[in-house]
């Protein structure tokens, strides 16, 4: 008979339950849950305020181009500050930079508060917030994406990917169910709840006692911006991936315009606005969870793509739909397509790259996640005016598919893209 030789280590996929021996992830695990949470509950109450001011005195469309403005003025710091940014990952500590963004976040809810409750709250102030938020976000995007590596074993990385987006997604469900409850309420009350989250998820980062300073690589600041864009850059399977991302949440961008459908098209208030917000979540957390324990090892670069796809039609059904619940199904929907995809772009991107570019790399990923999320919700705030809200949730929908269609065949390798190992 043959021989058979033992598994070797490199073979053994660790279980979840290694990821609960590492004590600096869990705090970082708590930290990104609670930061997300509080940042949903922050967008979803600044939206619907948004909405409620604007529509004491304008149209329904006009009122949807001023939701959509939010997404701009977060996006434009994002845009600005990004490439520095990645660089302050790549040379600062992270766990310091961190710190220093949610310093930011928590004293700009303070004063959203605290022009809420003595009334002083107009769109120019929300405006104004957002783009602080955006500034803040910029920095804390690259951060947060390169310290998580760095306190897991490699062999753990696939799995912390997926735990990380669990974090995330799970907040999503939480935090848009809880700023409806809340927004019903007061949106102050909504808002001095995210002020108390950010505090609890700056004394989870301040926790974190491992090494969190990465080695810094010589050499001018701007030749390392250079160097993190030229890796992108020849990194095809990497730019394909994040490219794809991109265009298309940034054309069915349908969650930017829950508001609109939840007053003025299925007539659901702020309680229905909440679970509408919910839905992709729900179904977001869903496929993280069956990551987190089956995560992909063959066929990803199609499995990415038809999710991006069925992203596309998920968005067109829930701009047809005049159910409740329909709605929620296909919000469901998009969200699981939407984690799937994410999913796979994560674990390519981070297994990749090196530790000493992984913030220069995630600056450049995020920006093209910032614009696919605050610019999609600006577009749909500009194609809503012109089309109505239901002609751009269908609008941005197929222009999802069409975007999938073509990144297929622009970039081979990523359709061809097997094993994320």
């Amino acid at each position: 008979m043959p021989e058979t030789s033992a598994p070797s280590d490199d073979d053994i996929v660790p279980s979840a339950r290694a990821l609960l021996k590492e004590r600096d992830y869990l705090f970082f695990w708590g930290t990104r849950w609670t930061g997300s949470f509080a940042s949903q509950i922050q967008s979803v109450a600044m939206g619907w305020q948004m909405y409620a001011l604007a529509r004491q005195t304008r149209s329904v469309e006009e009122s949807a181009f001023l939701v959509g403005m939010i997404g701009l003025a977060a996006f434009i710091p994002v845009f600005l500050l990004t490439l520095p940014a990645g660089e302050a990952a790549d040379r600062y500590d992270r766990r310091k930079v961190l710190l220093l963004c949610l310093s930011g976040e928590i004293v700009s809810v303070l004063a959203l508060a605290l022009a809420t409750v003595n009334h002083m709250a107009t769109p120019a102030l929300l405006l104004a917030i957002a783009t602080v938020f955006g500034a803040s976000r910029a920095f804390f995007a690259p951060a947060n994406t390169a310290l998580g590596p760095m306190l897991v074993p490699r062999k753990l990385l696939p799995r912390a990917i997926a735990w990380n987006s669990l974090a995330w997604q799970s907040a999503s469900i939480a935090g848009p169910a809880a700023a409806g409850l809340l927004v019903a309420h007061s949106a102050e009350t909504a808002y001095f709840t995210t002020f108390a989250l950010y505090g609890l998820a700056a004394i989870l980062v301040f926790s974190i006692r491992g090494n969190t300073r990465p080695e810094v690589t010589p050499g001018s600041r701007w030749q390392l911006v250079k160097e993190g864009l030229a890796y992108v850059w020849r990194q095809k399977i990497v730019f394909g991936a994040i490219s794809l991302d991109l265009f298309a949440v940034l054309l069915g961008g349908a969650t930017a315009l829950l508001p609109v459908f939840a007053r003025d098209v299925l007539h659901v208030g702020p309680e229905g606005f909440g679970l509408l917000r919910s839905a992709p979540a729900v179904g977001a957390t869903v496929v993280a969870l069956w990551l987190a324990a089956n995560p992909i090892r063959r066929h990803a670069g199609p499995i990415m793509f038809w999710a991006v796809a069925a992203f596309g039609v998920a968005t067109i059904v829930f701009g047809l739909s005049r159910s409740v619940w329909v709605s929620v199904f296909a919000l469901a929907i998009l969200g699981a397509a939407d984690m799937l995809s994410v999913f796979v772009r994560q674990t390519l991107v981070q297994l990749v790259t090196p530790d000493h570019m992984r913030g220069r790399v995630a600056s450049v990923s995020s920006v093209f996640v910032g614009a696919s999320n605050e610019l999609g919700e600006f577009e749909s705030g500009v194609v809503a005016r012109l089309l109505g809200p239901i002609g751009a949730a269908i609008f941005g929908g197929v222009g999802a598919v069409i975007v999938t269609g073509l990144w297929a065949k622009l970039f081979p390798d990523l359709r061809r893209a097997d094993r994320l190992e």
